[in-house]
C-alpha cells in the first residue's frame, strides 16, 4: 500500500517510509492512496478476540511491510502489563443507549497511550526497513496528554531522541507535573509562553526549515514527529473503534451490521478522523458527533462550511481541546475530494488569512458522516455532577463530549445507540472535577488526586499516584522564536 500527500496526492511511500518521515516534504499530512475494506465476517472474526489480536488484523491491512509476526510481537509488547485493565479499551455500559469506551488505562492515563506505546516500536522497526542510521529526532507540539505519552513511549528507546513543547500555561497541574518528572535519558520538556496553536505552528516551521534540517543532518540527526500528523500514530486509534463495536455486539447490545454512534471529544480532530476511517473500512456506524469545548472551531465548520481560527482563544477546565488549528482536518477534506491542489490552497489561506471556506458539496459530503456540537466549561461540569449522582466519574473532556450528546439527544428528541469516546481519567484534572462534583479544594499538585479520593472513593491510576514525591527535571521555558534554538541546543 501507498501513502500519498494531501497536498500532492501522486507518487507515493510505503508505510515504512511514511512513519519514519512523519510529515511529506511538501508540509503535507500522508494518508493511504486506498482505504482497505473489510466485511461482515472480519468483523464477526474481531469479536472472538482480545484487543492485541484485534489490533493486529487491523494493523495488519495498512501496514502490509509488516508480517504477522512481527506486529503480534509489538502488540504484545504495546498492550501488556502497562495497561491496569485486561481489555486494554474496556467498553463501560452506561444505559441501553450508551456506553463509555475507556481509553485511559495506560501509563500516562490518557488516550494518547492507545498509539504512542505502540507508535515507537513501529518507527524503530521502519528505520530498519529503510536501513535509516541517523538517529531519529521526535518534536512534539502537546496541548496535554501527547507530551506525556511520547515521552513515555519513546524513553530510551534506542536511535531516537524527543523534545516535547507545551503551552506554559495552558495545561493541567497533573499534566505539567507528568511532563516534568519524566524519567529517560534522551528527553527533553520546554515550556512555551504562548498557546497550544503557538506550539503546533512552531514545530511545523521547524520542520519547514530545509537550513537546519541540513544542519541536523551534519550532526547525524533527522527530524520525525509523534503528533498525530504522523500516520504511525493515527493508524493505531483506528483500532479502539472497531473493538469498541466489537464489545458492544459480544454484550448483546447489536448484531453484527447494526449501526451505532460514536461522540468524540476532540480539538486536532486525530481521534474522531481515526473512527472515520474505520466506517470508511465497512464498520458499521452512522454517524460521528464530533464534541468541542469553548474553542469551537469544528463545530462552526461543521455548521458553516467556514474554517476561521481567527476568534478568542479560551483557557478552559478541558485544556486537551483548547485548540484552534485542527491539523488532521487536512486528511479529512483530502479523503473527500481526492484533489490535493484544492487541499493545498486551503492550507495555504490558513496559514495566511486565518481561514478557509470549502464548497457546498463537499460538506454535504462530510455532514453525511459528521455533525458538530459544543459544550461550553460551565455545561460540561454540570455534565461531570451528573453523571457522577448517576454512578459514574469522568474528566472534563469525556464530560464535553457526554454533555454535547445529552443536548443533541434532546434536541432531535430520540437517540440512537452512542459509544462515548472516554479519553482521560478524571485524576488529569483534579481541580475541575472536584468542583464540579460540589467537593472543591485549595489543594494542589499530587494532593489533589487524594483528595479526589476522599470525595469520590475512587482511587488514582498507579502512575498518576506515583508523581508525589518524583523530582521535576524540567522547568526551562522558552518565547516562541526560541523554539529552534532549544531544539538545536538539545541536539548539539
Amino acid at each position: 500500500m501507498k501513502y500519498v500527500s494531501t497536498r500532492e496526492g501522486r507518487g507515493g511511500v510505503t508505510a515504512s517510509q511514511a512513519i519514519v518521515r512523519g510529515i511529506a516534504p511538501d508540509g503535507g499530512l500522508y494518508v493511504p492512496a486506498e482505504i482497505p475494506r473489510i466485511d461482515a465476517a472480519f468483523i464477526e472474526s474481531l469479536c472472538g478476540m482480545g484487543y492485541r489480536e484485534r489490533a493486529v488484523k487491523i494493523l495488519g491491512l495498512y501496514l502490509e511491510e509488516f508480517t504477522e509476526e512481527e506486529l503480534a510481537e509489538i502488540a504484545q509488547a504495546s498492550y501488556g502489563a502497562n495497561f491496569d485493565d485486561p481489555a486494554v479499551a474496556p467498553l463501560r455500559v452506561l444505559d441501553d443507549d450508551t456506553a463509555i469506551l475507556e481509553l485511559w488505562h495506560g501509563p500516562t492515563s490518557a488516550f494518547k497511550d492507545m498509539a504512542l506505546q505502540i507508535m515507537p516500536r513501529l518507527l524503530t522497526a521502519s528505520l530498519r526497513k529503510n536501513g535509516e542510521s541517523r538517529t531519529a529526532s521526535i518534536l512534539v507540539a502537546t496541548s496535554g496528554d501527547t507530551g506525556k505519552a511520547a515521552l513515555e513511549g519513546f524513553r530510551d528507546v534506542p536511535g531516537t531522541r524527543i523534545m516535547v513543547f507545551y503551552p506554559r500555561d495552558g495545561v493541567s497541574q497533573i499534566q505539567k507535573l507528568q511532563m516534568a518528572t519524566q524519567e529517560g535519558g534522551n528527553v527533553n520538556v520546554v515550556a512555551v509562553n504562548g498557546n497550544f496553536d503557538d506550539c503546533q505552528t512552531g514545530v511545523k516551521n521547524i520542520f519547514a526549515d530545509a537550513g537546519f534540517a541540513k544542519t541536523l543532518d551534519e550532526r547525524g540527526y533527522f527530524l520525525s514527529s509523534a503528533n498525530s500528523i504522523n500516520w504511525g500514530r493515527l493508524v493505531p486509534q483506528i483500532v479502539y473503534y472497531f473493538s469498541a463495536y466489537c464489545d458492544w455486539v459480544n454484550l448483546g447490545r447489536a448484531a453484527v451490521g447494526d449501526p451505532i454512534d460514536f461522540c468524540v471529544p476532540t480539538g486536532n480532530f486525530g481521534n474522531i478522523l481515526a473512527g472515520w476511517f474505520a466506517k470508511r473500512m465497512g464498520l458499521p456506524v452512522r454517524r460521528f458527533l464530533c464534541a468541542s469545548n469553548d474553542n469551537n472551531v469544528l463545530t462552526d465548520f461543521f455548521n458553516t462550511g467556514v474554517y476561521d481560527r481567527n476568534r478568542p482563544f479560551y483557557l478552559t477546565g478541558s485544556p486537551s481541546m483548547d485548540i484552534l488549528v485542527s491539523s488532521n482536518l487536512e486528511r479529512l477534506l483530502y479523503c473527500v475530494t481526492g484533489d490535493a491542489a484544492f487541499v493545498a490552497d486551503c492550507m495555504k489561506k490558513l496559514s495566511a488569512e486565518g481561514r478557509y471556506e470549502v464548497p457546498a458539496d463537499v460538506m454535504a459530503a462530510i455532514r453525511a458522516d459528521f455533525d458538530g456540537g459544543f459544550a461550553p466549561d460551565a455545561a460540561s461540569r454540570e455534565e461531570i455532577g451528573r453523571r457522577f449522582r448517576e454512578g459514574y466519574l469522568m474528566d472534563t473532556h469525556t464530560a464535553v463530549a457526554s454533555r454535547v450528546l445529552r443536548d443533541q439527544r434532546a434536541a432531535a428528541g430520540g437517540s440512537a445507540p452512542c459509544v462515548i469516546v472516554s479519553t482521560a481519567s478524571p485524576f488529569k484534572f483534579g481541580a475541575a472535577v472536584l468542583e464540579a462534583i460540589g467537593s472543591p479544594t485549595d489543594e494542589t499538585g499530587p494532593a489533589l488526586m487524594d483528595a479526589l479520593t476522599a470525595a469520590t472513593g475512587v482511587n488514582a491510576p498507579a502512575p498518576l499516584a506515583a508523581l508525589a514525591g518524583k523530582p521535576v527535571r524540567f522547568e526551562r521555558w522558552v518565547e516562541i522564536p526560541d523554539m529552534e534554538n532549544a531544539v538545536s541546543a538539545f541536539l548539539a
